[in-house]
């Protein structure tokens, strides 16, 4: 797919956006800010549209002229909007924002406009809409609020304040509310558009259009920068995030047709308008091929009466089943749609304000006493940046085919935070981030968006110290294991990146997390007690209730219990790197502790397994997985624990997401190996016609979930064997795991360069060539032997191959 912009007419900051970054040390946006905008008020005020509710359902444009003696060489702006905003400047549009963040953290985005600018009159304008009662449960907000800043003297002409224009468009409405309903599943992505294109100030956006009519508009608020101001409606941060890209798309394939003939490949390629009679019924479903995260837009002529349902959906649907979804017979559309009622005239184009997911999109179309003309019907793939940096080929086709899918899958999944799923939700949930942050680590080497997804989960704070289990959020949710895998996700940073500043920031968040947790334990039994809130654990039918892990409530979770072990480890590397012994040494005497008592109330030793609970009523491969990763056996045991939670089919079984600790508890065992061979879950998911890795195995909500995009992680990280063996990626570890792979190549991006790996593997010895970046050193481990490894080249010829690899 080719990037559909044009150099020439493109601000700096989207040219970096779309550029390739591989590590922190450059900026999130190539714009400098004036730094009296970071510590003192700004001089441009809030501002939005009188005598309307402030908190309720809006869209609104606001306008100014200016008037520039000549074209400027660098003209910065900053702007953001409540709760969200479209940036035009003489009828171009210049970028979409601001970054999803909370009142504490209010992003804007800083932009030279100085490309779109011309001598003489300019038009600046912008389209922000709030979506009140309706809005996703991922947008916080105060109330409907726009602002732009001029960032010197020269550039404080276009400030926002009650010279700007704005009118209340009233061809919006809200429609599909009933999403959730009618798919029968908890859906919270905020509603459909409805646009009645009589009532639309079409080309309000152009330097040329009459805003006579239009109020002023209303003063709301000087904006405050972070750490400043005592009465803040929203206080504002820099954008740490580059903005996201559009990239042009087309569909597929024509897959049913009702009510005309035929529709014509040259529509589907742009090349010739579609015609649909007057007095017509028809409906067109049409294929992307693979699901995608976009910008639909459709330009509609003529038509006048006619009503445009756009209906968007991941699968099909036969009573209720998903089943193969490449199959469309006999099957329907289910899902979020928009409305568009044409009003007779020429080159109408609708956009909805938000992205839609889709692989399937059906038009239902109903025609009145004149033809309605589809001019053209297409889309803009949108997300965030990321760009494939790692590679990985292999002996076995299959896996590059899990590779692409799981790559799509991470990408629909990362926007301005990481998305549990792009179709359902868009929330960042902090166990789902962890892996996905992991992922564009080995993928891409850019680790913006997770620093982004740690401080806002280091926002999301409650008062007694957990984090919410999702954040950006409206709405409260606590999930006490997340807020462990919160400390998994430092420890993590900790491992592949060297920033002790950012890093040392969310320590007190570490502690406390587990001041919290420590209260919690059940003295007598040194495990955890009952917990309070949801303790999810993972979407396994035989767990009660929500996903909830045996115990839980009740107390004496040895799944939970050894999570908490786990964490506590990661945790004393933490207070360790930073020279906080005292604290190390505490955690690891809690651990201990732990340890003992789930191995004593819960080791079943007649089955040679943990059981969920002390009452050994249930089991399953969860609390086995968590005891390897918390070290609760010794190690010559853990082979065979693991050997025993892999077979014994009797045990609740990981789904998708937990598959990913499994995979870690092998590794941890020196069973990697293993992995290879246990990847039929995601061959399952692409001959079912997958096109992006579902949240479960089917009966499936969400066929797009970035928590089962692992296994781009873990060819590099276990078959390849690429890991930090030191913190900030100082040395690597390579212990390479083929299972039954004959051939492996890959590359990937580390801190000091590009990391490459060729394995060729024969009857009985295999050839190895490993290429490490300059200052990177490290060891490769093969046969239990410690070989180091040196910066450059290194081959090693004809190395035995044991019954062990």
């Amino acid at each position: 797919m080719a990037k559909f912009i044009k150099p020439s007419s493109v601000p700096k900051v989207i040219i970096f956006a779309l550029a390739l970054f591989l590590f922190s040390d450059l900026a999130a946006q190539d714009v400098s800010i004036n730094p009296d905008l970071l510590k003192q008020r700004w001089t441009a005020q809030w501002i939005s549209a009188p005598d309307v509710s402030q908190k309720a359902y809006g869209i609104f444009h606001f306008r100014k002229k200016i008037i520039l003696k000549n074209k400027p060489k660098q003209f910065i702006v900053h702007l953001s909007a409540d709760n969200r905003y479209r940036f035009f400047v003489n009828g171009k549009p210049v970028c979409y924002g601001p970054a999803r963040g909370d009142l504490y953290n209010w992003y804007y985005e800083s932009i030279d406009i100085a490309p779109f600018l011309k001598d003489g009159e300019n038009t600046l304008a912008a389209l922000v809409w709030n979506m009140g009662e309706y809005s996703t449960v991922a947008q916080v907000s105060n109330q409907t609020g726009f602002v732009l800043q001029g960032d010197g003297l020269t550039e404080q002409l276009v400030n926002t304040n009650s010279t700007w224009k704005v009118n209340v468009n009233v061809a919006y409405s809200p429609t599909s509310l009933d999403n959730g309903t009618r798919l029968k599943t908890y859906m919270v992505i905020g509603p459909g558009d409805h646009l009645v294109a009589s009532k639309f100030p079409w080309n309000w956006e152009q330097p040329g259009y009459n805003d006579s009519k239009w109020s002023y508009a209303e003063k709301v608020s000087f904006p405050e920068p972070f750490g400043f101001g005592t009465d803040n409606k929203w206080t504002m941060v820099p954008r740490n995030i580059p903005l996201m890209e559009e990239v042009f798309q087309r569909f597929r394939k024509v897959r049913r047709i009702i009510g005309i003939p035929d529709v014509n490949n040259e529509f589907l390629a742009g090349k010739k308008p579609l015609v649909i009679p007057a007095g017509k019924r028809v409906s067109i479903l049409l294929d992307q091929s693979v699901n995608t995260l976009a910008y639909p837009e459709i330009l509609i002529s003529k038509g006048k009466g006619a009503v445009v349902k756009i209906t968007y959906a991941e699968a099909l649907f036969k009573n209720g089943i998903k089943g193969n979804r490449d199959e469309t017979e006999d099957k329907e559309i289910i899902g979020n749609y928009d409305i568009f009622e044409p009003d007779g005239l020429l080159n109408r184009n609708f956009r909805p304000l938000w992205q839609r997911t889709f692989r399937y999109v059906q038009l239902d179309i109903t025609t009145k006493s004149e033809p309605l003309i589809i001019n053209d019907f297409y889309s803009y793939a949108t997300g965030y940046p990321f760009e494939e940096v790692a590679k990985f080929e292999s002996n076995d086709p299959s896996l590059e085919k899990i590779w692409n899918v799981g790559w799509r899958t991470a990408r629909l999944c990362a926007g301005e935070t990481y998305y549990d799923c792009p179709y359902y939700e868009q929330l960042q949930y902090v166990a789902d981030t962890r892996i996905q942050a992991l992922i564009s680590l080995y993928v891409s080497g850019d680790d913006r968006l997770m620093r982004k997804a740690i401080n806002d989960f280091y926002n999301s704070r409650v008062p007694d110290g957990l984090t919410q289990g999702r954040y950006p959020s409206n709405r409260l949710q606590v999930i006490p294991p997340f807020s462990l895998f919160w400390i998994s996700m430092l420890h993590d940073f900790m491992m592949h990146r060297k920033d002790d500043e950012f890093l040392a920031k969310y320590i007190n968040g570490v502690d406390g997390i587990l001041n919290w947790y420590e209260k919690q334990i059940d003295t007598k039994r040194n495990m955890l007690g009952p917990m309070k809130w949801w303790n999810f654990t993972d979407w396994n039918p035989n767990f009660p209730g929500m996903g909830i892990a045996p115990g839980a409530d009740n107390g004496n979770s040895s799944i939970l219990t050894m999570q908490y072990a786990y964490t506590l480890q990661q945790a004393a590397d933490l207070y360790n790197y930073f020279g906080q012994k005292d604290k190390a040494k505490k955690v690891l005497e809690t651990m201990k502790k732990l340890i003992e008592g789930t191995r004593s109330n819960c080791f079943d030793e007649l089955k040679g397994l943990f059981a969920d609970t002390p009452e050994k009523a249930s089991f399953s491969q969860h609390a086995n997985i968590m005891a390897v990763l918390a070290k609760a056996i010794p190690e010559k045991e853990q082979q065979n624990l693991i050997l025993k939670t892999l077979k014994d089919e009797t045990l609740s079984q990981a789904t998708f997401y937990y598959r990913f600790y499994l995979n870690q508890a092998m590794k941890q065992a020196d069973l990697g190996k293993l992995y290879y061979g246990e990847l039929k879950p995601w061959r399952d998911m692409i001959k079912a016609g997958l096109t992006t890795f579902a949240e479960n195995p089917d009966p499936s909500r969400s066929d797009c979930h970035a928590w089962s995009a692992s296994p781009n992680y873990d060819f590099l990280a276990t078959i390849c064997g690429i890991t930090p063996s030191s913190a900030g990626f100082a040395t690597v570890q390579i212990k390479p795991e083929l299972g039954e792979l004959k051939y492996v190549k890959a590359k990937m991006p580390s801190p000091s360069g590009e990391i490459s790996i060729e394995i060729k593997r024969k009857e009985l010895n295999i050839d190895v060539e490993i290429n490490l970046p300059k200052t990177l050193k490290g060891n490769l481990i093969w046969n239990s032997k410690n070989i180091i490894l040196k910066e450059g080249k290194n081959i090693f010829l004809s190395m035995p191959i044991t019954s062990s690899q």
